[in-house]
């Protein structure tokens, strides 16, 4: 820390240098001694000198000189570390990706893999909180489940939900679900962590986990037992071989240790205590750091701490017999309740600071949305306070007032939240006509399309014109197969639909997973 101290603007240190001049020459002037040395003989000035030890009292000019040598200070921007990137939380992003295919169902870990898994989740939550987790599920194909958030209870939830019967297509392709991870952290500043919860790595996927972007660390948390265990394939079933004989999964532990030493990756076994993940929280707190550390983030400028010195020693200007500039002080005070005349009961010690919108992002910081929205003016801000605070009707209103892609995704996102599912739709295709590579709004109006019943489909397209004709007939060639889409998480965006689907979780992520696993066989 004492190594990289330094003043990021240098050149206001001359203030010093002004500093000391303006000591030096009031010091000399009211010198009695150097004025009249030269005429007067030294020992007949003794006696002349009235009062010759008063400079040692608090004068202006000690006060003054100290202003300016800590204005000086302040200016030239003494640092030591560099800033954190605005708006990201203090903890490390964290991507969790779950191992679903058919062996996370073995019971050699109590009550099984997948739920041990589960309860490991949990712990990161309990010791990372307020920071952001994202969830992926993957067996044959990956899969975003929730895009980076902090809220755990939503977390809890989604994750309470996975099971292996989820996956459309079985097996287990490592590399495929460490692509998706990467292309949905791609675009955050903040470098993250990767964690596999898994009972292995293929070998053939060593190669992409030696070659993966150093931005983001990895680590594999290795669910099982060296001994294995049977594999549930129902309530009181489990998977058998050929001849009718269980299988037995077991955790390769060897080939752990060799993915460690091909590629580097962090591997851990898990433990039955809190252990592996306390090991998890600080490797991702550790990585964070130390890629801060390397990035070329500014630098912090501390030099604003000197402005409550300066604030102290202003305030000594207050004693009896010193003169202040009140002319100065009445001012300022006169323009600003010239400002603030109209609101004067309204009027707040932070609207000299802060703009509304300001103040209005604070509250939204501190969840306390509600106030936030009593203090956006700019309508897309309040529209989102609104929405969090629960006031769905009043965000749509909000959104309205801006004509653009992003506020009719935002009033999508708003009627679905009222169950107003059919206006949702015409509010998507909206943000599409504007920005029709808006690929969350693609996404939500093919969610939103699967979950109106065809019967409210049918009614919805009767009452828009039921005595319309056809002008052409054409036959659908693709029979029973449906539309198809893209879901591309990882915004915030992503979040707030999670939290608007009226469907049970494993519902919507089944049917989610199908039609992403459709796209990716393309």
């Amino acid at each position: 820390m004492i190594a990289d101290f330094h003043f990021l603007r240098p050149e206001w240190l001359w203030g010093l240098v002004a500093a000391a001049a303006l000591f030096w020459a009031v010091s000399r002037r009211e010198d009695i001694r150097a004025r009249w040395g030269s005429i007067i003989a030294p020992h007949l000035l003794d006696h002349l000198v009235v009062g010759r030890h008063t400079y040692r009292r608090l004068r202006p000019v000690h006060l003054t000189a100290a202003m300016m040598a800590l204005g000086s200070l302040a200016a030239a921007g003494p640092t030591w570390e560099r800033e954190k990137p605005p708006f990201v939380q203090d903890k490390a992003p964290l991507a969790i990706a779950i191992d679903l295919s058919s062996t996370m169902n073995a019971i050699d870990i109590s009550p099984t893999r997948l739920e041990r898994a589960k309860l490991k989740v949990q712990d990161l939550l309990a010791l990372r909180p307020g920071a952001r987790t994202a969830i992926f599920a993957y067996a044959g194909t990956a899969h975003l489940v929730l895009p980076l958030t902090d809220d755990a209870n939503l977390i809890q939830t989604y994750v309470d939900s996975l099971s292996t019967t989820l996956m459309p297509v079985p097996g287990k392709d490592s590399a495929k679900a460490l692509a998706v991870v990467e292309d949905a952290l791609s675009g955050e500043e903040t470098a993250g962590t990767i964690l596999f919860m898994t009972d292995g790595v293929e070998p053939h996927a060593f190669a992409a986990f030696k070659a993966h972007s150093t931005k983001n660390e990895i680590m594999v948390l290795g669910i099982g037992t060296a001994e294995g265990g049977p594999v549930k394939a129902g309530k009181d079933t489990f998977l058998t071989g050929p001849s009718g004989q269980r299988v037995i999964a077991k955790l390769d532990v060897d080939a752990l240790r060799k993915l460690h030493s091909e590629t580097g990756v962090q591997v851990a076994t898990v433990t039955s205590g809190d252990a592996d993940a306390e090991w998890i929280v600080r490797r991702a707190q550790s990585h964070l750091q130390t890629k801060e550390m390397d990035s070329e983030s500014r630098w912090n400028d501390v030099g604003w701490w000197l402005v409550i010195p300066i604030a102290f020693f202003s305030a000594l200007w207050f004693r009896r017999g010193w003169t202040i500039r009140w002319a100065s002080v009445l001012a300022v005070w006169f323009v600003l309740g010239a400002q603030n005349g109209a609101n004067a009961a309204e009027w707040r010690f932070a609207d000299l600071w802060l703009t509304p919108d300001q103040q209005g992002r604070i509250a939204y910081d501190r969840g306390d949305f509600a106030a936030a929205a009593e203090q956006f003016t700019d309508p897309m801000w309040r529209g989102a306070a609104l929405y969090r605070a629960g006031r769905y009707d009043d965000a749509i209103d909000a959104f309205a007032r801006v004509d653009s892609a992003q506020s009719y995704f935002d009033q999508g996102n708003s009627l679905v939240r009222l169950g107003k599912l059919p206006e949702a739709v015409g509010a998507y295709r909206e943000a599409l006509k504007r920005d029709p590579n808006f690929a969350a709004a693609k996404a939500n109006l093919e969610l939103a399309l699967s979950l109106i019943p065809p019967k409210q489909k049918d009614e919805d397209q009767e009452a828009q014109d039921p005595n319309q004709k056809p002008d052409e007939i054409k036959f659908d060639e693709k029979g029973k197969k449906g539309r198809k889409g893209a879901i591309k998480g990882g915004s915030q965006n992503a979040e707030l639909w999670m939290r608007n689907i009226q469907t049970t979780p494993a519902q919507l992520l089944r049917r989610k997973f199908a039609i992403e696993a459709a796209e990716q066989g393309k």
